[in-house]
C-alpha cells in the first residue's frame, strides 16, 4: 500500500489573493498563517510543515489571554477550566486554537471558516463561530461572528494573535503607536493586579515611539477611538520608510502587545504580536467588558491588517 502524503500540522490550507494582497488560512485553529502584499511578508507566520509557534495567527475564543487558576463564576455558578498554561496556573487563549475548523464558503479573494464549539466542562455552552477572511485594495479584513446556540446566557470574549513585522527592521528599531491611556499591571504570572495611566511613563505609546529595549507583554486599555469608533496600532520603520497597521472596530476596546521575548530560537524578539481584544486579561473573573450572549444572540466584530500607517 502506498503511503499517504504527510498532513501539515496546521491541516488544510486555503489561499486567497487580490490586488497584490495574499493570505493563507489554516484548518487547525481557523487562523492566519501568512499575509503579504506585493511579495512583502507583514505577518511573521509559519511554514506549512511547521506546528504553529507562540499562538501565531490563532483565533482566541471564547476568551483571550489568561484566566487565573482557570476559575471563574457566571450566572451564580462556579466553573473550573483546564489549565492550558500550567507553569502560570492559567487557562490561556480560549478553546478553539487547536481544533479543526471547516470550510463554509470560498472564492478567489475570500474564505469563511467555521467551528461549532460544543458545551464542555468548564464552559458548558455551545457556540457557532465564523471567521470570514478577505483581501482587497485595503489589505486583509477579518469579519468575526459568534452565536450562542445553547439555551442559557454565556460569557464571551474574543481576540486574534498575529505577529507583525517589517522585513529587515529589528524589533528594537520599530516605532510603536498604541492609542490607549492605561496599561494593565501584572504579577509574576502575567495576571492582572491593577491598572495605571501611561501618560509620562515608559509605556506611553500614544505617539509613535521606538521600542528600543522595552520588554512588552502588556494589555492597554481606555482606548482613544477614531471617528468611526474603532482604533488601530501601528508599527513603523525608522524615518517612516515602511509601516504596518492592525485595526479593529468598536467591539474591541483593548490591545495586547507582545515583543516575543519569551519565545525561543529564531522567533525570539523577531516580531511583535498585536492583538485587539474585546476584554482584558482575566476578564471572566473581574467581569470587565465580558460580553454576555443571550441564547440565539450573535456577536460580530471586524479587524484587519494593512501596509502603511492609518
Amino acid at each position: 500500500m502506498q503511503n499517504a502524503a504527510p498532513r501539515p500540522p496546521s491541516g488544510t490550507q486555503w489561499t486567497i489573493s487580490a490586488a497584490g494582497h495574499e493570505a493563507v488560512l489554516v484548518e487547525v485553529g481557523g487562523g492566519l498563517r501568512t499575509y503579504r502584499h506585493d511579495g512583502v511578508d507583514y505577518v511573521d507566520g509559519f511554514a506549512a510543515d511547521e506546528l504553529c509557534p507562540g499562538g501565531a495567527g490563532q483565533v482566541l475564543a471564547p476568551w483571550p489571554n489568561r484566566i487565573r487558576d482557570g476559575q471563574y463564576a457566571f450566572g451564580g455558578r462556579e466553573f473550573q477550566l483546564t489549565l492550558t498554561e500550567p507553569s502560570r496556573g492559567a487557562a490561556l487563549h480560549g478553546l478553539v486554537n487547536w481544533v479543526p475548523w471547516h470550510l463554509v464558503e470560498q472564492s478567489d479573494d475570500a474564505v469563511t471558516l467555521g467551528y461549532d464549539l460544543p458545551a464542555q466542562p468548564g464552559y458548558p455552552w455551545a457556540l457557532r463561530l465564523r471567521n470570514r477572511y478577505s483581501v482587497g485594495p485595503d489589505g486583509l479584513r477579518i469579519d468575526h461572528e459568534a452565536t450562542n446556540v445553547s439555551g442559557e446566557p454565556c460569557p464571551f470574549g474574543f481576540s486574534m494573535h498575529p505577529y507583525l513585522q517589517l522585513p529587515g527592521v529589528a524589533v528594537d528599531d520599530l516605532a510603536l503607536r498604541v492609542p490607549a491611556k492605561l496599561r494593565v499591571q501584572v504579577d509574576g504570572r502575567l495576571l492582572p493586579v491593577g491598572a495605571t495611566p501611561v501618560a509620562g511613563t515608559e509605556y506611553d505609546y500614544t505617539s509613535p515611539r521606538r521600542i528600543g529595549h522595552a520588554v512588552l507583554d502588556t494589555a492597554f486599555g481606555d482606548v482613544v477611538r477614531d471617528a468611526d469608533g474603532g482604533s488601530s496600532v501601528t508599527l513603523a520603520a525608522p524615518d517612516d520608510a515602511a509601516a504596518v497597521t492592525v485595526w479593529a472596530d468598536r467591539e474591541f476596546g483593548w490591545w495586547q502587545v507582545f515583543t516575543g521575548d519569551t519565545l525561543t530560537g529564531e522567533r525570539h524578539r523577531r516580531s511583535v504580536a498585536i492583538e485587539p481584544m474585546t476584554c482584558p486579561p482575566d476578564a471572566y473573573r473581574s467581569g470587565k467588558d465580558v460580553i454576555t450572549l443571550e441564547p440565539g444572540d450573535t456577536w460580530r466584530g471586524t479587524m484587519g491588517i494593512r501596509p502603511g500607517a492609518r
